[in-house]
């Protein structure tokens, strides 16, 4: 156990060019619903705009008028007294933002006649995350309860009428619960009488019981436990349970028959031994917490295995199947079948156990073993290569418009992507009870890799194919019940062309719970219709819209569209599509989101054919101090002609004539692209409410800095030119034209421009200190990877090795520009960091590296956190910290640090263009310089904001 932990308390190492001290103390938490295709619609109400709508089991885890001067007062008046004196508090205008009532999270019920308002807590005690936790096959699991470790969970759950006009009805509360209850997996029965929820409390020791399953009816609010046998637990370290019907579930549970947990033995009964004398091939990402022995692969199956038991809502318990690691159930739209996915021994040492061996079985709904459909081996060396995956049989699904009819796909180059075949991907499909001798029916073959399949009837669904390579997408049109009809490409399109985007087909709910293409006709019109919802990138921001789109002719027409002047509106989801059949374009009710610069996002009923909105929530500001801070979307250009863009924030009542330019603080995340004119099309809304989380750059708006959120930096590899082999002259020129465009404004003074980053955007940070150091006068680095060599199987979407792309690693690695690195620059980092790449030992080094040059440095390691902070009191000692920083270092810099910079600049280029020269001729390198755990990506989605979350697939 590490002296960090033994403390309790951030345990912080300063250095200054002048002394080093050490100063002894004077979670994305996981989904708070099970992870399900086929749910109903659910929304997290909070201070932000929504980004999107989960599935109902997917979702979770006074300032004066002259700002520069009111910030150097508080410089000024700082106190560095608190140093090293365990968790501190930042000032009460970040913390009263960050201890703001948390809202809701939304779910509607299958019928859309019910709302359900659940609800949360804020920032949990450290003491929740300082809970013991076993760290096995890539997840983290408390013991105590046998569940994932960190859960968030609802404190309670209301529920509304939906009435005819719109409007809620009073509030009725779940209610029979013991105090302090915490519920999970909150869940719908498909005909929306009853809730399943998990329920814990916490102990008298402090560690959470484990959870039982409770179920309650909807129109009484009543709400008892399950099962009647006191010593029935569930177990959700994978899935936990699902409804079979309305009156049936399936769940996971502890095994009665389960003893003591494993002990670890005091002499080891060998040396931890591997081995790869066959001479395979195995390259994977710095995955962690992973298996390391014999005790751990036991202890993973101690926890891991369930017994599933068929449960009635009369009471009724029949035990089916053996004790096994089940990670998914599934049934069959019908409710006759169910899917389950096992994974089993051998296990690895080497990879997470979503590469573990894996079987998929079909069993009845009453719980009988019908055949097998596969029994994948250990996948340890799948390619790092982008679109590579698992052989075999993948994505194993129910066709959603059927049934009980099979779906999946299955890999024609060995899952290496970087073999050239066609075809590289074929889907399959058969009846769930095939006929003696049957074969599975080929469905279409795909040369890109398979992204999925909107079902629709037997006349329409649309397959999906992409590649990461080119950033090709393609979207097939097909009919499923036609073999005559060939089928055909509807789009195909770069997935960076924003621009391009036309939409995706809205969904409906079928009567057996799956979602299929809702298909919409128009009175006196024979021509089959979709709805196409778009985000409507624009180069003025987003205006998201609505098309009808006749799926024949490929003409459209908008029905709808966001207002573009003032509000940001989004379709959110069809709410009258609970019956069979086509729905009629008059007779459409839709849910949509709206909200503003400075009003919260609400929610609406919209109705055609008057396009009546009625409003159903009314949630209050979050900060009403910021209520009237000022925003824009910005647009500029790098030197190459690269266009740029960022959001500028500033305080309220801020007049830059009268108050003259401000502290600034510039946070980013880089991203990569393959063409100029996509790196440089605008992506969101000027008119999006500006959301605030626990650590967000944008709580120092109450601390009178403008903020420049999300300059886009991209790093463009157009043609066979790699992205990263020009990464530092592309970061320095994206952050150069940045600067220049709010210096340029009038609102920031150029000696008091900060940078910051999250992650990659730490890593971001600290070579923008090493190799532009004339730009800023500091910087905030929080839970980077600074050393590319210490992740030589790829990094971001970086997929050559080490071996293949040294200069590369070398040269973005600021580890090894660490001399370089003049300016102060604060380093934070949890002490649990799981997510691949930015191990604790990133920040740790780099310290020390910097510290060996007698650069101004600080690290802050927090004890218990992991990727992202989750505790009060590490999120308010990080944003104490990063006050303290911008204060001391930012907000009373001096004017001598532009001549500092000037001369840093000159020193630099000179210093980078000798050892470029040298390194030429000597024939060497020069010295300067998330991952998830998913195996089947569709393509990936680059965010500019702090959200961490580490999912398992199986």
């Amino acid at each position: 156990m590490s002296l960090h932990r033994h403390l309790f308390k951030p345990f912080i190492l300063s250095a200054t060019p002048r002394f080093l001290y050490l100063k002894p103390p004077t979670l994305p938490p996981p989904s708070l619903f099970r992870s399900h295709p086929l749910a109903s619609p659910i929304i997290r109400a909070k201070a932000m705009r929504f980004s999107s709508l989960l599935p109902v089991h997917a979702a979770e885890n006074g300032g004066a008028s002259n700002g520069a001067a009111s910030s150097a007062s508080a410089a000024s008046d700082f106190d560095d007294s608190s140093l090293g004196n365990g968790y501190c508090l930042p000032p009460r205008e970040i913390r009263d933002i960050v201890d703001a009532p948390p809202l809701p999270t939304l779910s509607f019920s299958p019928h859309r006649d019910k709302l359900l308002f659940l609800k949360r807590r804020s920032l949990p005690p450290l003491a929740d995350l300082a809970k013991p936790e076993e760290k096995l096959a890539g997840i983290r699991i408390d013991g105590k309860s046998n569940s994932r470790s960190r859960m968030s969970f609802y404190t309670g759950i209301g529920i509304h009428r939906i009435m005819d006009d719109g409007t809620l009805g009073p509030e009725r509360e779940i209610h029979g619960l013991p105090s302090g209850a915490k519920l999970n997996f909150v869940t719908w029965s498909n005909d929306g009488c009853f809730l399943a929820f998990s329920v814990r409390i916490d102990e008298e020791d402090g560690s959470s019981s484990r959870l039982s399953l409770w179920v309650a009816d909807v129109e009484t609010g009543e709400c008892r436990p399950l099962f009647q046998a006191p010593d029935i637990f569930l177990n959700s370290v994978f899935d936990n349970f699902v409804w079979i019907n309305n009156s049936t579930l399936l769940v996971c549970t502890i095994p009665l028959s389960r003893g003591d947990p494993p002990k670890k033995p005091l002499t080891p009964p060998g040396p931890k031994v591997q081995s790869n004398e066959q001479k395979n091939i195995i390259q994977s990402r710095t995955y962690q917490d992973l298996l390391k022995d014999e005790y751990d692969e036991d202890l993973f199956e101690y926890y891991a295995t369930s017994q599933l038991v068929l449960a009635s809502l009369d009471g009724t318990v029949n035990p089916v199947g053996t004790p096994a690691i089940y990670t998914s159930m599934d049934p069959s739209p019908d409710e006759n079948y169910i899917l389950i996915a096992t994974i089993h021994r051998p296990f690895s040492f080497l990879v997470p156990c979503g590469r573990f061996p894996k079987k998929v079985d079909l069993w009845t709904a009453d719980g009988k073993f019908l055949r097998e459909l596969c029994d994948l081996p250990l996948a340890e060396d799948i390619p790092i290569t982008h679109n590579s995956v698992r052989r075999g049989m993948r994505s194993i699904n129910w066709r959603a418009d059927k049934p009980s009819t099979l779906v999946w796909v299955e890999t024609q180059d060995g899952g290496d992507a970087k073999i050239e075949v066609s075809p590289r991907d074929i889907i399959y499909t058969e009846p769930a009870e095939r006929l003696e001798n049957e074969l599975p029916v080929v469905f279409h073959k795909l040369d890109f890799r398979y992204g999925g399949i909107s079902w629709c009837d037997d006349s329409l669904a649309l397959v999906y194919e992409s590649w990461y390579r080119t950033r090709k997408i393609r979207t097939w049109i097909m009919s499923p019940g036609s073999e005559s009809v060939s089928p055909r490409i509807l789009f195909d399109r770069s997935s960076e062309d924003v621009y391009s985007d036309p939409g995706s087909p809205m969904l409906r709910r079928t009567p057996a719970g799956t979602y299929v293409i809702a298909k919409i006709k128009k009175e006196g019109d024979e021509s089959t219709y979709i709805l196409l919802n778009g985000s409507g990138a624009t180069p003025e921001g987003n205006v998201p819209f609505l098309d009808l789109f006749d799926i024949n002719t490929g003409s459209k027409e908008r029905i709808w569209e966001s207002d573009k002047e003032k509000y940001y509106e989004t379709v959110v989801a069809l709410m009258n599509d609970q019956n069979e059949g086509e729905i009629c374009v008059n007779q459409l009710k839709i849910l949509t989101s709206k909200e503003s610069k400075t009003e919260n996002t609400q929610y609406f009923m919209l109705s055609w054919p008057e396009k009546k909105a009625h409003q159903i929530t009314n949630f209050p500001h979050p900060y009403p101090q910021l209520s009237s801070l000022k925003k824009e979307m910005i647009r500029y250009e790098r030197k190459d002609g690269v266009q740029l863009t960022a959001t500028l924030y500033l305080p309220p009542d801020y007049d830059p004539a009268r108050d003259g330019p401000l502290p600034c603080l510039m946070w980013s995340y880089p991203g990569e692209f393959k063409s100029k004119d996509a790196a440089g099309q605008v992506r969101g809304s000027p008119n999006e409410f500006a959301g605030i989380g626990s650590t967000s750059p944008l709580l120092w708006l109450a601390r009178r800095f403008a903020i420049l959120s999300g300059p886009t930096i991209p790093i463009i590899g157009e043609g066979n030119d790699e992205a990263n082999d020009s990464y530092v002259e592309q970061l320095v020129a994206s952050a150069e034209a940045a600067v220049e465009e709010v210096i340029r404004r009038g609102v920031a003074h150029p000696d008091k421009i900060s940078v910051g980053g999250h992650s990659y955007g730490a890593f971001m940070t600290a070579n923008l200190l090493a190799h532009a150091p004339h730009l800023f006068c500091c910087g905030i680095a929080r839970s980077g990877a600074y050393n590319r060599t210490l992740t030589p199987f790829g990094f971001q979407n970086e997929d050559r090795t080490l071996w293949e792309a040294t200069s590369t690693y070398v040269d973005m690695s600021p580890f090894i520009s660490a001399n370089k690195i003049k300016k102060p620059i604060l380093l934070i980092h949890g002490e649990e960091d799981n997510n691949p790449g930015t191990l604790t030992m990133q920040s740790d080094r780099f310290f020390n590296a910097l510290k060996g040059h007698g650069a101004l440095c600080r690290l802050v390691i927090l004890p218990f956190e992991s990727h992202g902070y989750a505790a009060r009191e590490s999120v308010m000692h990080v944003l104490w910290e990063t006050d303290r920083w911008l204060q001391k270092y930012c907000v009373a810099n001096s004017s001598e640090a532009s001549k500092d910079s000037s001369a840093l600049k000159e020193s630099t280029t000179s210093t980078i263009d000798a050892e470029g020269k040298a390194v030429s001729a000597a024939g060497g390198v020069p010295e300067q310089e998330c991952a998830d755990l998913v195996i089947d990506r569709f393509h990936m989605t680059r965010r500019y904001h702090e959200r961490w979350a580490i999912r398992t697939s199986f």
